[in-house]
């Protein structure tokens, strides 16, 4: 691929732009703890929204969605499209209750909500497991996306890739805290937009696509087109859309995804002016992250089937690509290797940016859980602000170094993918009800994690050894229900087994979050004198059905439209324009 001086141009450009907003918000990150890890408490809805708009459009995103199409079409994208459910859910139920809270991260949640040993457990070892571990899995995923990029389209090694991307990501996140993050994600979201569109208009228009018309057309793409699957075929439904409607979106706990809120997404809520913002954000990014951004991913996917059919045709078009690299989700890099000059190097810039917002906000957040769930909570309760910091700055880098590592391991982000799922099935029933159902407590969220740990290892790793459970190859869905259902029996068993939290350590969680009292009632029921807020719980649900309904009108009327179908389209607008009303409505009512 030729990489000329215009294209390296920009991609300086780009990376001094990144350094300067880094070095703009050093001096503000560094004057405390809670400037560095949230930004003051002050941040508006549309730069937070962005964010986490920024943070999803990760370089590895792309190549996720390009392999789903290329293995199971667009309707494998229900895969990830479920999960609007929980984004919703997130938007109208749990924004304000995270903003009321208070807490630096989600993980300090547990020592408002539980009490004793079992809380500070809980605490102390999500911010190693989530905060290291889980985070530098999602990383290292991210950086993989990265290495197969920098081959493809520099002929780089997977060091240099590694080396380059981790040096400048880390100079700026450990510089300028989540206020550098923020704004150096709302630079890099538009830089990634303006190339993501860029490169879907292009391919397009190359010889050997002809125009969309010539792409839809084909022979191996016209099968590929439905956003839903087969239902005469139980081993394409079930799989692709029923188990992700119908179990995925609610049960399993997924980054960037949690039932009821969590991780980077819990951060920007918390970093929020008021609840009023942290609402606005959670909305905005659940519009753009699947209704805005899909589609050009989706037409280079397509556009990938009709270059390189098989996965031998990239073998034989990239011979220097390592075996253990090669997959489907090779061809979106191996799509942009056909850009003209100038563009190239709008879009390598673009998903350099999609690498670096991604790195930077699991960067930050991974860093805030150790410094404030384990070094300030458990080490050093007396440590200054300064030294805070510092730590900060050191696990940042320590994170990236461990996510470099891991990459060079890992083949595929879609089996990352998959492997997360598993590990979180069965835990987000309890992530939903725990703000609502004063029964569950410290030791009903431990042996969720635990069982669900085992019950991934053995569907995993050992079971596929030992055989003790029989699962076809075609019903591989059945670990989730399994894992589900094991899950969610054990953490049930051990609430009710188990003594529930002290009154006055529920009460004072009640009063500092107020959620509907309808859970809350076999404790507020001793105590007359509290004040029962039954909420607007039904309203809040009945929003997050709108809401759904209205993104997923806009996602399937830019495909109607793409596809041609203009009358289908504009019926889809037009719902989405009048859900979209009711939204914006309510929002503004907001207090």
């Amino acid at each position: 691929m030729n990489v000329t001086a215009l294209d390296w141009g920009i991609i300086a450009a780009f990376f001094v732009i990144s350094l300067l907003i880094g070095l703009f918000s050093a001096k503000s990150a560094g004057s405390s703890a809670k400037e560095f890890f949230l930004s003051g408490r002050n941040m508006p809805w549309w730069l937070l929204g962005v964010s986490m708009v920024a943070t999803t459009f990760s370089a590895d995103t792309p190549n996720l969605v390009t392999d789903i199409v290329r293995k199971n079409g667009v309707a494998g994208n229900w895969a990830w499209w479920a999960f609007l459910l929980t984004g919703m859910l997130t938007v109208f139920v749990y924004a304000k209750l995270w903003r009321r809270s208070e807490a630096t991260t989600d993980l300090e949640f547990y020592e408002m909500r539980y009490s004793g040993k079992g809380a500070a457990f809980l605490r102390a070892f999500r911010a190693i497991y989530l905060g290291v571990f889980f985070n530098v899995v999602i990383m290292a995923t991210v950086s993989l996306a990265a290495i197969k990029i920098g081959a493809v389209m520099l002929g780089l090694s997977p060091y240099q890739t590694l080396l380059i991307a981790s040096i400048v990501t880390v100079v700026y996140s450990s510089l300028g805290g989540l206020k550098g993050v923020l704004l150096t994600d709302f630079f890099q979201f538009f830089i990634a937009m303006i190339g993501s569109f860029g490169a879907a208009y292009y391919i397009l228009d190359l010889p050997e696509i002809g125009s969309l018309s010539n792409l839809l057309s084909h022979e191996v793409v016209a099968t590929k087109l439905d956003f839903l699957p087969d239902f005469s075929d139980p081993n394409m439904y079930i799989p692709l859309f029923i188990m992700p409607i119908a179990i995925q979106w609610w049960a399993t706990w997924y980054p960037g995804a949690e039932p009821g809120g969590g991780g980077y997404i819990a951060q920007r809520m918390l970093s929020a002016k008021d609840e009023k913002n942290a609402i606005g954000a959670t909305l905005f990014f659940n519009i753009a992250h699947y209704a805005l951004r899909p589609w050009p991913w989706i037409l280079i996917a397509l556009a990938s089937l009709v270059i390189f059919p098989q996965i031998s045709d990239l073998q034989a078009a990239f011979p220097n690509i390592p075996v253990d690299k090669l997959g489907d989700d090779l061809a979106y890099p191996a799509m942009l290797t056909f850009l003209p000059t100038g563009l190239v190097g709008i879009v390598l810039a673009s998903l350099i940016a999609a690498v670096m917002s991604t790195l930077s906000t699991h960067l930050n957040w991974g860093s805030s859980y150790i410094v404030n769930d384990f070094y300030l909570r458990f080490v050093k309760p007396e440590a200054t602000d300064k030294q805070l910091v510092a730590v900060g700055r050191i696990s940042t880098v320590g994170l990236m170094v461990l996510s470099a590592v891991l990459a060079l391991a890992l083949s595929s982000a879609l089996d990352a993918f998959n492997i997360l799922l598993q590990i979180g099935a069965g835990t987000g029933l309890i992530f939903i009800l725990r703000w609502f159902w004063w029964r569950i407590n410290a030791y009903t969220e431990i042996s969720a994690m635990a069982i669900s740990f085992v019950v991934a290892i053995f569907f995993e790793v050992i079971n596929p050894k030992v055989g003790w459970i029989a699962i076809p190859e075609n019903q591989m869905y059945l670990k989730l229900v399994y894992s589900v259902s094991i899950t969610t029996i054990g953490w049930l068993l051990v609430t009710f087994l188990t003594a529930p939290e002290k009154d006055e350590v529920l009460l004072s969680f009640y009063r500092k979050v107020t959620p509907a009292a309808f859970g809350w009632k076999k404790v507020l029921d001793r105590y007359p004198a509290e004040k029962q807020e039954q909420g607007a719980l039904p309203k809040e649900i009945g929003l997050m059905l709108v809401g759904t309904v209205m993104v997923y009108a806009a996602l399937f009327s830019t495909g109607f439209y793409i596809y041609g179908n203009a009358v289908a389209g504009t019926i889809a607008a037009v719902i989405a324009l009048a859900g979209g009303g009711i939204i914006l409505k309510a929002w503004k009512n907001l207090h």
